[in-house]
């Protein structure tokens, strides 16, 4: 099978075709099928038959972007099989089949159905495979091909990164290269030259050129100034077609701004200034600005200012605000009109960051000249001294004159001076001050040890504008005079150990004294002349403003004496001197043979008591014992107890109710109840024993007598008043109940200690006369007195 496309595709083709049907091979991507191929299998030996040639085609190219109104052909499939009878059958399948490409199955034409863009698919792999249209049976091994897609200049140029933004110094050589721009083009670079792209610049022109092939944008002037002009917008245009006519552009916008060197020097608007200054104007206070303009920018308008002449070096100064570029003019002392009225000064400013490349633009620096004006103005009073320092010693007499502060009018009027001193509110006012002539007195007694310094304020001002004032600061130095004596530095804890020998430091004491070093060290340590020598102790001076204790004698006992005292003078180096006594309290005490303290307290109390060991543990063996018979004698005491039944006939229950919380069931001593049992057993009366009774006692058989004679009723309503009248009773009901039932009941004692043998004579049979209610109740006695009966 072979294929054909048309001629005027290209030429090249048409050739390619010839030569493939006279010798049948295939070049540049061409498929040959063969048919009556035998393959090598299984190891035989391969036999090779001449192949008799089916179909050959070559690549099939269409044109992208057709836009005609009928299918474009792309070219023609034909089989040697293939008689012109219709019996041939031509299948097209792969990518596009049936939908972009489509074939005529008998005469094997292929035709494009869509416009295509050879940007998007620059190719297309189909199968071709020739069919028997009865059998279905292939004719030909199914073969593969390539339909390319031919490009057109359809795509211009076009710059990704644009528009683009980049500096350049000013000043730079003719040439200096400032960006390289890339254009690139969709189309084939391989085919013709739509894709060939040449760089022309259409805009910027004459500051600026682009090389054609490579895009770079250079410099095209010497020395562009930025002070003169700082942007440029320049446009480049990219066309394909090697520029050619008919080609496609695009464009893009480079903006180029040029930054700034330094090749300006600074320059004064003026080369002479005047200033006014009132005189007065504060020292460190500004009291001008002046400003010499740079063209450039940045760190190159950087610059610095100097006062390099003139007669008021000394008096002013300048400084630059690096925010703003300006000379700051400071005054450095005060200004006084009455004794110079004007002043003249040279201001030079100077660029601080240089360029040697432009230093023939120079020098870098301008200078001016400032005549400063000095004011006159009513100033207020001018103190002598800037601060004042005075002394006076403590103690010293109430108006006593501690200094004097003067102060002047500094005009010409040269007004009186008023003085005060600027107390605060809460200030204790020690001083005041003459208003006429400055001079400070005391006004209380004062105290070096309690305020040894004081810090006031004294105020001046003119009679003629009391609102100008000035102020000064006086310090006042309290000095010392002998006035406390010297005393102990602490108290000292003495100790002697009884074992001590003669001449031994038991200790060693210092002093301090409250007044300056000048009246108190060096301090003297002695004993008191006017008393007599001490046999025990002495003090030893050590001039080293301490003084040692030492002992007298061997040996002290705790037994004889466990204190002493030494009394002692201490003087100090004052004029004149001063001195003081004090008494020191040494203990003696049991220590070891290294001197360590064992004990002061325990042992010397019994031995002043003359009292021994064994005294002792004997005095506590008494006590012991004594509490011993007293814990006995209570004990006994309290086991004592009240017979709760009188006679051994009596037999009934004795219950005892109390109402209140008492002693328990054997507590039986508040309230005696033999009185209230049957009067036949009670042997005695006996009266309460919580009181104190008040009647006399009847004789025993009077007693007996009484009680067969009269009811219980009858006694228990009698002792019911005796309680009523009785005013040593408790203030209090007492609620009690007996077990005493009474005599001559009908009923009998329901006690269970006398009816467990007997029988009971009572007759239930009325219980069945109760009613309905009550019949299984007279069931139950009628069975019960049934078998009674038995």
């Amino acid at each position: 099978m072979k294929i054909t496309s048309t001629s005027c595709i290209c030429p090249v083709l048409v050739c390619l075709c010839f030569v493939q049907r006279c010798y049948g091979t295939t070049h540049h991507g061409s498929i040959r099928g063969t048919r009556n191929q035998t393959k090598h299998i299984e190891g035989e030996t391969e036999v090779h038959h001449r192949p008799k040639r089916g179909w050959v085609w070559n690549q099939f190219f269409v044109l992208e972007e057709h836009m005609g109104p009928d299918p474009q052909y792309v070219g023609k499939l034909h089989s040697n099989s293939d008689k012109g009878d219709g019996s041939v059958k031509y299948i097209l399948t792969g990518e596009g089949a049936g939908t972009i490409f489509i074939i005529d199955d008998t005469t094997g034409d292929i035709h494009s159905t869509k416009s295509l863009d050879r940007e998007q698919k620059t190719h297309y792999v189909l199968h071709a495979q020739a069919i028997d249209r009865r059998t279905n049976k292939p004719l030909e091994p199914e073969s593969e091909f390539i339909i390319k897609v031919q490009d057109i200049n359809d795509n211009a140029p076009k710059f990704t990164d644009g528009p683009y933004i980049v500096t350049v110094p000013e000043m730079s050589d003719m040439g200096t290269s400032v960006l390289q721009v890339t254009a690139t083009d969709a189309d084939d670079p391989t085919y013709g030259n739509s894709a060939r792209v040449v760089y022309s610049i259409l805009q910027g022109q004459p500051y600026f050129s682009v090389d054609p092939k490579t895009g770079v944008i250079r410099t095209a002037l010497h020395n562009m100034d930025r002070e003169a002009r700082e942007h440029y917008s320049v446009v480049i245009q990219a066309k394909d077609m090697a520029g050619q006519v008919g080609g496609l552009s695009g464009s893009t916008t480079v903006n180029i701004t040029l930054t700034d060197v330094n090749d300006n020097p600074p320059r004064f608007p003026q080369k002479h200034y005047q200033l006014y200054v009132p005189e007065s104007a504060q020292v460190g206070s500004a009291v001008g600005k002046i400003k010499a303009n740079d063209a450039d920018t940045g760190s190159n308008a950087d610059m610095t200012y100097s006062i390099i002449n003139g007669d008021g070096v000394g008096i002013f100064s300048i400084s630059t605000d690096k925010e703003t570029r300006e000379g700051i003019l400071s005054l450095k002392k005060p200004l006084n009109y009455e004794k110079k009225k004007s002043y003249t000064l040279n201001i030079e400013g100077a660029n601080t960051h240089l360029d040697f490349r432009f230093s023939h633009l120079g020098p870098f620096k301008d200078a001016t000249m400032l005549k400063i004006i000095v004011g006159d103005v009513d100033e207020p009073p001018l103190f002598s001294m800037p601060s004042y320092v005075m002394e006076v010693y403590e103690n010293a007499k109430i108006g006593t004159v501690v200094g004097t502060v003067l102060a002047q009018d500094p005009d010409s009027a040269n007004s009186l001076v008023r003085y005060f001193i600027d107390y605060n509110a809460e200030d204790d006012r020690f001083f005041n001050i003459d208003a006429n002539t400055g001079t400070i007195k005391t006004t209380k007694v004062l105290d070096r040890e309690e305020t040894p310094w004081y810090n006031i304020t004294v105020a001046a001002s003119e009679n003629d504008n009391p609102s100008l004032l000035s102020h000064v600061t006086v310090g006042i130095r309290v000095l010392d005079v002998n006035d406390n004596p010297p005393e102990l530095a602490r108290e000292y804890d003495i100790v002697v150990c009884e074992n001590s020998k003669p001449g031994q430091v038991i200790h060693t004491i210092s002093a301090t004294d409250k007044d300056d070093f000048a009246n108190g060290p060096r301090f003297n340590f002695f004993l008191d002349e006017h008393l007599s020598i001490n046999p025990n102790f002495t003090l030893k001076d050590n001039e080293d403003n301490t003084a040692s204790i030492l002992t007298r004698r061997r040996r002290f006992s705790r037994t004889i004496q466990d204190v002493y005292y030494l009394p002692i003078m201490i003087s100090d180096g004052g004029i004149p001197s001063l001195s003081s006594s004090s008494t020191l309290t040494i203990r003696v005490c049991a220590c070891e043979r290294d001197g360590r303290v064992r004990t002061c307290h325990a042992e010397a109390f019994l031995s002043s008591a003359g009292l021994s060991t064994g005294a002792l543990i004997a005095i506590l063996l008494c006590v012991v014992i004594l509490l011993a018979i007293v814990v006995l004698f209570i004990t006994l005491r309290r086991s004592k107890k009240e017979p709760l039944i009188i006679s051994e006939e009596d037999v009934r229950e004795n219950v005892v109710t109390y109402d209140d919380e008492g002693g328990g069931e054997e507590d039986t001593e508040a309230f005696d109840i033999t009185a209230l049992r049957n009067p036949s057993a009670a042997e005695e009366l006996k009266y309460r024993r919580d009181i104190r009774p008040e009647v006399k006692l009847t004789p025993r058989h009077q007693t007996l007598s009484t009680l067969e004679s009269i009811d219980v009723q009858e006694f228990i309503k009698q002792r019911l008043a005796e309680a009523d009248l009785d005013p040593s009773v408790p203030p209090y009901d007492s609620l009690q109940t007996y077990a005493y039932e009474g005599q001559r009941s009908e009923a009998g004692s329901i006690s269970s200690l006398d009816s467990a043998t007997t029988q009971s004579d009572q007759d239930y049979q009325y219980l069945g006369d109760w009613g309905p209610e009550f019949k299984t109740l007279a069931e139950l006695y009628g069975e019960i007195e049934s078998e009674r009966t038995t």
